[in-house]
């Protein structure tokens, strides 16, 4: 085999990784909880050797990030860094008067701002069309058309509903 057919080779196989890497990371970003490494096997249909390999890469990835990667007795699950937990814990209290589904839709407004909304509804779904509408009228976010799509950023209001001190966690994302 020659040299080109080499690099041809290598780069397919990195090209396969990196999206394995994204399908692993999509798999346990929306599971919302611990998944054993035969259900991520199962999920995503990534051989286990490359699976555990793309784990570590992964954990490493978001070491010191807004998210993190957490094994718990060879289960895992992608999870808000510890450190930011306070946030999570205001978002998702029990006496809230947004559903735990428009919870988690403006945490990911949240953490991920400025983002294009239709990223939102490939994310959430249909119904984060509604939660958008609702926290633009409730003055949470702000909706600015571009394109065939809106960008969402959070409002100063988000910080004073929520009581929080604005730059501290959710910019930079």
């Amino acid at each position: 085999m020659g040299q080109d057919n080499r690099e041809s080779v290598s780069e397919l196989d990195s090209i396969r990784e990196k999206e394995s890497l994204r399908k692993l990371e999509a798999a346990l970003f929306v599971s919302g909880r611990f998944l054993s490494l035969k259900e991520l096997v199962a999920l995503t249909d990534i051989n286990p050797i490359l699976l555990r390999k793309l784990l570590d890469d992964l954990a490493d990835k978001y070491g010191g990030r807004g998210v993190e990667l957490v094994n718990k007795e060879d289960l895992w699950k992608m999870d808000v860094a510890a450190d930011f937990s306070y946030m999570v814990n205001k978002l998702a209290t029990g006496n809230s008067e947004f559903s735990k589904a428009e919870q988690e839709t403006l945490a990911i407004i949240a953490y991920k701002q400025p983002m294009k909304q239709s990223v939102l509804v490939r994310i959430r779904g249909n119904k984060a069309y509604d939660h958008v509408k609702n926290f633009v009228k409730m003055g949470l976010v702000f909706k600015k058309r571009i394109g065939h799509t809106a960008e969402l950023t959070l409002k100063d209001d988000f910080y004073d509903y929520f009581s929080l001190e604005k730059g501290k966690g959710f910019e930079g994302a």
